[in-house]
């Protein structure tokens, strides 16, 4: 699964710049969406598409290994002991 860390993020830029950042003022600025900013915060394993992760990339400054990472599966994470 994909985890996304738009929270954080948001959360670090409210800290540095010392203000309350809604979704409403990100989407403004990205041209993404509002809803989907949401799905993308609060859904876990929600799907976007990469236009979305380039933009949010140049609204935060970050690459993208700040934005999502990748959770392995429970199922996956167990080597095959034959």
């Amino acid at each position: 699964m994909i985890r996304f860390r738009l929270k954080e993020l948001i959360a670090e830029k409210e800290f540095c710049e010392r203000r309350v950042i809604p979704l409403t003022e990100v989407a403004k600025n990205t041209g993404i969406n509002r809803m989907t900013l949401s799905k993308i915060a609060n859904h876990p394993g929600y799907s976007t598409v990469t236009d979305n992760l380039d933009k949010l990339c140049d609204y935060f400054k970050c690459e993208l290994k700040q934005l999502a990472e990748h959770i392995p599966s429970r199922d996956q994470g167990t080597d095959d002991q034959s």
